[in-house]
This record gives structure tokens, sequence and C-alpha cells, in this order.
């Protein structure tokens, strides 16, 4: 199958020919057809899976230019709703007949949007959700009663965030008859009751692999036992000589932590977290696109809100609490069939975590840091997989053979004790 086989409109198929797009990946083919179907679709995929084109190549060849709003793209982050703004302008552009799109997220002018939209409405919105919201439910400025498609981007991270609401006061206003896709990660239970409410038979299409992280992708452990973390942190970088890493810890003030360290040791490194402004992440984002660092410290808002291109290493210097984050933090990496590696500096306690994680069919390594070199070490579990063996008669126990006892030993050492006593 090729794009032509969808038979898209002129204008579409330029844009697809600019983007270099011959063959369909794995979700575009399952859900373009049911979108131009007019069916609710429940989308299960990976991590740069290319579902942003599955959905917004079939929508543009549903609408048309008509100054009323056709399609809500609610997206958890302002980095991800421009990253979609992006694509649907790079389509866009070829249509003779002009789309009006429009991004509405935080830290943008609120009074000259809502100026904008007293005046006029876009064919395409998409924004975060508490923008929406704000539009649409507070201001009652974007009308979207009539709007044919809801797309709903990581609808799992909505639901974490605490975007769901929103998206539901959003959806409950829009027509009965509207076709909602929703893409996810993950189903967790608290999507569930959302889904059952705004979607009628949808087609459930997974496409998440037993293995969750890349194939091209390798993992590697470094024990943190009885070491200064940020040192063993500078001495792996020291090791290291990547296009683009991502240094990735748990918490804003961890970020800060290390960024202040690392910047005293003559490492530029770049930082991105919840409490950057929209201008500061802004301009954090260009710096990195125009590779002024080599390194980027982040919180898991990277892990899935932002798109960085050229990322060969990711360092957990703090594993994520969800093991799902995990696998969002690896698909930071080993995009479009590239190789990538992943470091992560771990302690005792996160043994169970770890197993977990292999149980994903995830391989680790353990390696170590001497002279300067990382050198392979014996396994944090090497004694479960060596009983796994036994179990499985790989191999053999060795016990000791008992000694021989001589004839008549019991009866010779009593007469011996006997004459003792005498």
């Amino acid at each position: 199958m090729n794009f032509k086989d969808f038979q898209f409109k002129p204008f579409i198929n330029q844009a697809i020919e600019a983007l270099n797009f011959i063959e369909p990946k794995p979700i575009q083919k399952e859900v373009i057809p049911l979108i131009l179907n007019q069916q609710n679709v429940i989308g299960q995929s990976e991590t740069g899976s290319g579902k942003t084109h599955a959905f917004l190549l079939p929508i543009f060849e549903k609408i048309k230019p008509l100054g009323t709003v056709q399609v809500v793209i609610a997206s958890p982050t302002r980095e991800l709703a421009k990253q979609i703004y992006d694509m649907a302008y790079e389509i866009a552009k070829y249509s003779k007949d002009p789309f009006k799109i429009k991004l509405y997220v935080g830290g943008t002018d609120r009074e000259k949007e809502l100026a904008w939209l007293d005046k006029q409405q876009p064919d395409i919105v998409i924004g975060t959700p508490g923008r929406l919201w704000d539009y649409v439910i507070k201001e009652r400025k974007l009308f979207v009663h009539q709007s044919k498609y809801m797309i709903v981007d990581e609808a799992d991270m909505a639901l974490e965030i605490g975007f769901l609401k929103e998206i539901d006061n959003i959806a409950g206003i829009m027509p009965e008859d509207l076709v909602m896709c929703v893409f996810s990660a993950t189903i967790p239970d608290g999507l569930k009751p959302f889904l059952n409410k705004y979607m009628k038979k949808p087609v459930f299409i997974n496409l998440v692999k037993d293995n969750l992280t890349p194939v091209k992708l390798s993992h590697y452990l470094i024990k943190t036992k009885g070491k200064d973390k940020m040192r063993l942190l500078l001495k792996l970088m020291d090791t290291l000589n990547p296009y683009l890493a991502i240094i990735f810890a748990n918490t804003k003030k961890e970020v800060s932590d290390l960024v202040s360290f690392l910047t005293k040791q003559q490492y530029k490194v770049g930082q991105i977290h919840g409490n950057l402004s929209s201008r500061e992440r802004a301009r954090m984002m260009r710096k990195i696109r125009d590779l002024k660092y080599t390194y980027i410290v982040a919180t898991d808002i990277a892990a899935r809100g932002i798109d960085i291109e050229g990322v060969s290493h990711i360092i957990n210097y703090s594993l994520p609490v969800d093991e799902q984050f995990y696998i969002h933090r690896c698909g930071r990496t080993s995009r479009n069939n590239l190789t990538g590696t992943v470091y992560s500096l771990y302690d005792f306690d996160d043994d169970n975590y770890l197993n977990k994680l292999e149980q994903k069919n995830i391989k680790f390594h353990q390696v170590d840091i001497r002279k300067g070199e990382l050198v392979k070490v014996k396994s944090r579990n090497r004694r479960k997989q060596f009983m796994n063996k036994v179990k499985t008669k790989q191999t053999k126990i060795k016990t000791p053979k008992p000694k021989k006892v001589k004839p008549n030993y019991k009866k010779k050492l009593k007469q011996k004790l006997k004459k003792q006593n005498k």
C-alpha cells in the first residue's frame, strides 16, 4: 500500500510528496480508512508511530474551508499542540482555498485571540484543554457546537495532568453525530468512562508491541551503591560522546541542582521543566534545535510533551516512579530506525522496579565505570538467572559427594571409647 491508494485530494498528495512520504506507517494504514468512513477510533500506539498524520490527512480530505469550527484537536501540552499545528499548516499550505487554523495554548496574547474570535471563526482549532475550555465554555467565543470531528491526543497524559474534565465539558456541547478519535499510549481505567460516554461502537486499534521499546535501543544499568550520584553521572558523561543526550530527573529541584552542578563542571546544559515560562521554553527549544547544547536535563514533561530530533542517548539520573514513563523516556531516542542508548543509575531499592521492566521484555546490560571506561560487569540478578537455568536443566548444581565410611567404623569407635573410660 502507498498513499496514492487513499485517493486524497490533489493538494493533500502534494503535501505528502513534499514530506517524502511513500508508504503509510502501520497506524496510518489502520486509522486513515476508518476516519474517511466516519468511524470513531481509539488508537493505542507507540511514541513516534505517525499517529498525527494518521488523523490529519483524512480530516483534510473530509472538510472544506467554511469559516466555522469543523475540527477540534485537544493536546495536553503546549509543545505537543504546537507540533500538531505545524504539521497541519504544512498540509494546508498546498490548498488553493485557504484554511483558517488556529493554535490556542497558554502563554499567548489572550485578549488579541478573543478579539479575533469576535469577528471570525477558524476551520480547525488546536490547543491545550485549559485554553480551549476558557474560550469555548467560559468566554463563549469559540463556537464548537457544529464541529464534525474531535481529536484527543495523548489522552492518558491528559488524564494524569487533570485535563480530562475540561475535554469532557467541551465534548458535551458538540453534536451527537460527532466523529471522535482518541489516541493514547495506554488505556487506564480512569479514561474508560469518558470513552464510553462519547464514543459509539469505536474501532479499537492496538499497535503496542510486547517489546515496548525500539529494537535498536540498548539498555544499560549502573549501580550507585556507596557512590556520590552526581560524581558518578559526571564520570558517565566523560565517557560518552553523544550527538544529543537527555538526562532525566524526577523533580524540578533535581533538575535545578543538576544544572547548577554540571555548569560548575564546565558543561553547557539546557533544561526543560514545568517552571519555565512559555517564552523561556520556546527560547530553550530554539537553542536545542540549533544544537547549542549536547546535554539537556529534564523532567518527564519532555518524555511525551516535546519532540526533540537527534537524541542519541538517554540518561536516567533517577528512575521514574511509573514504569510506563521509562518507556516514554526511551521513546525520545532510537527514532526513524536509528540506534539509541539508555543508561540508568540504580540502587538495591530499584530491584523490583527493574524486574517489572524485564517482564516487559526489556533486556538490561550491567556496566561500571573503571579508569574512565565503561566495562561490563556481572548482572545484578545473576543468582536468579542461574536458578532459572537450573529449572530449565541448562546447567547442574554441583553437590559434594559424601565421604566414604570404613567398614565396622561404629563398632571400633565404641571399643575405643570403652578403653578410654577404664
